[in-house]
């Protein structure tokens, strides 16, 4: 019996039926891997006693949370009922997405808060989005063009 972490078809599923809950998700978890990271290595630079380096994998965490938060922002404008939910998704996405291109290229110095802030603005807005902005029918603001 061979385990893995996340089954393709399953994410696919989420991501169509439920792309806000995967959006908060991904955004939420993204947030903790930012947090996280500076006392992870803190304490692995103490105990180790100058390893300063992170491994590859945990770095490139922050791409797949940015393509999983992509799919489910590209779902989630498809099937909100408000049109100001449209553009407040894909600007706190574009944000969290030039923030952490930013921090990989090390182009301008920013406060590491400004990524937690865009991280949580979008997943805040998935969550406003599940609970208040659901299409109810077909004839949905959003899918009238």
């Amino acid at each position: 019996m061979q385990l893995s972490c996340i089954n393709v078809s399953t994410m696919i599923k989420l991501t169509l039926q439920k792309p806000d809950t995967l959006g908060a998700l991904a955004s939420m978890l993204c947030v903790i891997h930012c947090l996280a990271t500076p006392l992870i290595f803190i304490a692995h630079t103490c105990s180790i006693g100058g390893y300063e380096t992170s491994p590859s994998w945990w770095r490139n965490l922050d791409y797949i949370f940015l393509i999983i938060s992509f799919l489910a922002v590209t779902r989630s404008v498809k099937n909100t009922s408000k049109n100001f939910m449209k553009p407040a998704l894909w600007l706190s996405w574009v944000t969290l997405f030039l923030l952490i291109i930013n921090e990989k290229i090390q182009l301008v110095s920013l406060p590491e808060i400004l990524t937690y802030v865009a991280a949580l603005s979008l997943a805040v807005f998935h969550i406003y989005n599940m609970k208040y902005c659901q299409c109810k029918t077909n004839k949905c603001c959003t899918h009238n063009g």
